[in-house]
Order: C-alpha cells, then structure tokens, then sequence
C-alpha cells in the first residue's frame, strides 16, 4: 500500500490537517478531529471511523476488525491493509471524513470554510 496515495487523497480533502501521533501513526484530521490513521510502519494498517449503523457489520468482513482504543468511537482496523483495494480506501477515508465533518459545530464549520 502506498502511504504517499492516501496522503495526497487525505489532504485534498478541504481543511485536512496531518500530524504524527504515537510517534508511528500518520493521523488526519478536519477541525481537529481526527478521521483516518495510517501506520508507518510495515504492513501500513490503517483505521476510519464508520457510520454507527455500519460498525457491527464491517468491524465483522474479513481483513477488518474494531479499531484498538477506538471502537467505541465506531472505528475499523484493517488487519491485512494491502487485500483493500485503493478505490475503496478512498471511499472509507471519504465516509469517515464526512461523518467527522458533520459532527463539528456550524461555529467551527464556518470558520474551515467547510
């Protein structure tokens, strides 16, 4: 898997930030709010927050599992990131991207221009 594909996908997205976390993550997110997670060490796993309707069913599909620390929050982990195909990575970072978009403030939405 390439990190510098989802890299530029992430920060095309409009006001994405990036920022390293845990001093091995690539971390995006929109107003500060985190919504896609890469490692940067081998095999790059990644996580996304998903809708709450849809975590039971894809934590469950193969390659997937609920996101360590994160699964409260509705986030999946891949488990073998390179059987994803780049098309629907980039749907996941979308979906995820939009749900954490939606749950800032209109204060904070207007003032990312978003």
């Amino acid at each position: 898997m390439d990190i510098e594909a989802c890299r530029k996908f992430c920060k095309a997205l409009p006001a994405a930030t990036e920022d390293i976390k845990w001093d091995h993550d690539l971390v995006f997110s929109v107003g500060g709010k985190m919504f896609f997670v890469i490692g940067l060490d081998s095999p790059h796993r990644f996580s996304f927050k998903v809708a709450d309707g849809d975590f039971e069913e894809m934590s469950t599909l193969d390659g997937f599992i609920p996101a360590p620390y994160m699964a409260r929050a509705k986030w999946v982990s891949t488990e073998t990131p390179s059987r994803v195909k780049q098309k629907d990575r980039e749907k996941y970072i979308r979906e995820s991207y939009e749900l954490v978009k939606a749950k800032l403030t209109k204060k904070a939405r207007a003032t990312l221009g978003i």
